[in-house]
């Protein structure tokens, strides 16, 4: 499959699951995964995923502008980073973000988010 396609599918698929559902996003992660969210890091996808569903907001919907990815080393990664902006309910003012994805391969031919970066952008 064209890295960049496959990039967009899952970015498309990540957030339209995070929005409807953070719950639903344990299984992108393994134990080995670490997030980094506004700098505070989290390892293994219960406690990412618990973290993600802690936040202080029930709906969202994020729209995202750029989608940019590369290979990651021999064993078939691929770094994912996506530009865009994230829409509370109730606020009026949608808050720009970045965040970066290094996607590692699964012996059953899909991937896991090893990395995840987060980051809100304040102007």
């Amino acid at each position: 499959m064209d890295p960049d396609a496959l990039a967009k599918a899952f970015v498309e698929h990540y957030y339209s699951t995070f929005d409807s559902n953070r719950a639903n996003l344990g299984s992108l992660y393994q134990e080995p995964s670490m997030l980094t969210f506004e700098g505070l890091k989290i390892q293994g996808a219960q406690r990412i995923v618990s973290h993600l569903t802690s936040l202080p907001f029930q709906q969202c919907q994020h729209t995202f502008t750029t989608v940019d990815c590369q290979p990651s080393g021999p064993a078939g990664g691929m770094l994912v980073f996506v530009s865009g902006s994230l829409q509370l309910a109730g606020e009026q003012h949608a808050l720009k973000f970045s965040q970066m994805f290094h996607l590692m391969p699964t012996p059953q031919g899909s991937f896991y988010v090893m990395n995840d970066i987060f980051r809100l952008n304040y102007a």
